[in-house]
């Protein structure tokens, strides 16, 4: 007796996809913001209360652009940690997604 064999390669399965990972990767990049942004409005309150106590009114949208050119280099190195996590987790997701429209896109080919 002869076996049959199916003479189509088996294909692989849909790629595994965490469903959490957009999730995480929201969740980072929303501290990461929040942090950055905190780091701002500090900055600016900072400036503002430095500038009334040397007697030099600053209008405060010229305290909030210098605490914000001030804040983006300031957070890059205060929160390293908070920036790794939200870039991991973002990358971590898009190639899950990458992953996974690629598959699809290779099932539809085939169709």
């Amino acid at each position: 007796m002869t076996e049959h064999t199916d003479p189509r390669p088996t294909r692989p399965g849909p790629p595994e996809v965490d469903p959490q990972a957009r999730a995480r990767a929201n969740k980072a990049a929303a501290v990461y913001g929040l942090y950055r942004l905190v780091l701002f409005i500090v900055l600016t309150v900072v400036i503002q209360g430095l500038a009334v106590l040397i007697g030099a009114p600053v209008p405060l949208i010229m305290s909030a652009l210098l605490a914000l050119l001030v804040a983006f280099p300031l957070s890059m190195l205060i929160f390293t940690k908070q920036r790794v996590e939200a870039t991991q987790a973002l990358a971590a997701w898009k190639e899950q997604r990458a992953a996974r429209k690629e598959w699809i896109q290779s099932e539809l080919a085939e169709r």
